[in-house]
């Protein structure tokens, strides 16, 4: 039988505060649509595809759409377990919720805090790019000649106002950003379709010959990190209508729109410069593939407004890692496993205000620190700070993967979905995203461009602060069995 949900509040606020002591996020305000924006936002497509793609075809060959492809099947697959568990998850925790009611409160809370590791090193390390892309795009349009933290702490106010704000404005946001920046690359994919590419098209990139080779591993792996964010979709459960319908739709749109999106645009820029010469162009100078593209098939008008676009499409995804943060943050005050004060909702605006001041001094004081010492933005500050993440992502969907199959065999009354969506789905995604994890992992160098001892010392943060989260619930099991009771069982739609 699957555990009874109990109704807790979280402890009135100190007096003064502003918080609504019975406060909560806005209800039943978010559709289909509206949670789509926020994790395909996220995921910061423009930036993916004009920063990231070159290096998959550097590396992988005009083979490299399959990766996404690839990768966007495995994400499919994880999909129909997480979205068959949905319905039994009454809270805002995602990843924690799953992996508590799967594998355990103490994996449950390991993963919980993982999560908020992992999602502000992703989300800070993002600052780095915002201020390297915006002072450049400033300086060469603009001839605004200022360092890349100004725009950094700039972007940092921005992202605390729109958070403090309610969520339908951010949705509002964000929609208006991600449309522009899909619509920038739907413009470039539409002028070289149109104009037949350098050579004419063709469909070699799916040929056999060139996807299943031992090249294939480094486009994997930098594929994978284009789609972490969509699995948030969980975490706007009480701010959904009809969350059992709603957040399983938006979960398949994210990944489906997102694997399909990424394949053709890449597939695209190979067609761009053909196929004999595609791996030749991203190597010379990966950074410029897009910006080349644009200026020959659209023009130089389009790539400024790229260069732009680049710029808003990281705000949104700083934005929209900044909402999944604090909802985390929430999810885990009114269970008792944070401090109170980060499930406060401000009375007007219905936002987690106390959580969104949190995340954003840390932000704040991170970027502070990496500016202080004089670090790259992007090939260090971002890069260092923004691996450890996608690993620990990485390691959590592994997890919650395994957990839907633990769950539905501990609690066979509630596979009404079958055994296709409970167990064989889950598991097979479960193995696939470990060897994923795997890649990344060992090919680490192609994020970070750092020495072997700096990588794996990235990589040992996952199973460190995993462990560190395992041993709180030890604590908090020994120390305060009330509160370890109601660890991933709280019902938000009762708070």
């Amino acid at each position: 039988m699957t555990e009874p949900h109990t109704s807790t509040a979280p402890p009135p606020p100190p007096a003064g505060s502003g918080a609504d002591p019975t406060g909560h996020l806005q209800r039943a305000t978010l559709g289909v649509s509206d949670i789509v924006f926020f994790v395909v936002a996220a995921a910061a497509p423009l930036t993916v595809m004009a920063g990231i793609a070159p290096l998959a075809i550097m590396f992988g060959g005009i083979g490299a759409p399959v990766a996404y492809l690839t990768v966007g099947v495995v994400l499919c697959l994880f999909a129909v377990g997480f979205t068959a568990m949905t319905p039994h998850i009454r809270n805002a925790g995602a990843f924690y919720s799953y992996v508590a009611r799967g594998l355990g409160r103490p994996a449950g809370l390991g993963a919980a805090l993982l999560a908020v590791f992992s999602y502000n090193a992703l989300q800070i390390g993002t600052y780095g790019a915002f201020g390297f892309f915006a002072a450049g795009t400033a300086n060469d349009l603009l001839g605004v000649d200022l360092p890349w933290p100004v725009y950094a702490f700039a972007a940092i106010a921005v992202v605390w106002f729109l958070g403090f704000r309610s969520i339908h404005v951010g949705a509002k946001v964000l929609a208006a950003l991600l449309i522009a920046e899909t619509a920038i690359l739907v413009l470039l994919a539409g002028a070289i379709l149109f104009q037949g590419g350098a050579d004419g098209l063709s469909l070699a990139s799916f040929a056999p010959s060139n996807v299943f080779t031992s090249k294939m591993s480094a486009p994997l792996g930098l594929a994978v990190a284009a789609f972490i964010g969509f699995e948030a979709t969980a975490l706007y459960r009480e701010e959904a209508r009809d969350a059992d319908r709603t957040v399983p739709r938006a979960t398949y749109l994210a990944v489906g729109f997102l694997g399909l999106f990424y394949t053709f645009v890449v597939w695209v820029i190979v067609q761009a410069f053909g196929d004999d010469k595609a791996v030749a162009t991203a190597a010379r100078n990966p950074a410029e593939m897009f910006f080349t593209a644009m200026t020959h098939y659209v023009g130089g008008w389009a790539t400024d407004l790229q260069r732009v676009l680049i710029v808003s499409s990281l705000l949104a995804s700083l934005l929209a890692f900044h909402n999944a943060i604090t909802r985390y943050g929430y999810a885990l005050s009114l269970e008792g496993a944070a401090p109170a004060r980060l499930g406060s909702i401000h009375p007007r605006h219905g936002s987690p205000w106390v959580s969104g001041v949190a995340q954003t001094a840390l932000a704040a004081l991170v970027t502070a620190v990496f500016a202080a010492i004089g670090v790259h933005p992007y090939n260090e500050f971002l890069l260092w700070v923004n691996t450890p993440g996608v690993v620990g992502i990485l390691a959590l969907q592994t997890l919650a993967a395994c957990s839907v199959v633990v769950f539905f065999r501990r609690n066979p009354g509630a596979a009404g979905a079958g055994r296709l969506r409970t167990a064989a789905a889950p598991a097979t995604a479960a193995l696939l995203l470990a060897v994923i994890t795997g890649l990344v992992c060992t090919r680490l160098n192609l994020f970070t461009g750092a020495s072997p001892a700096v990588n794996w010392t990235l990589v040992a943060l996952t199973p460190a602060v995993f462990a560190t989260g395992v041993v709180l619930a030890t604590r908090i099991r020994r120390r305060r069995p009330e509160v370890y009771a109601k660890l991933a069982t709280t019902d938000v739609e009762s708070v």
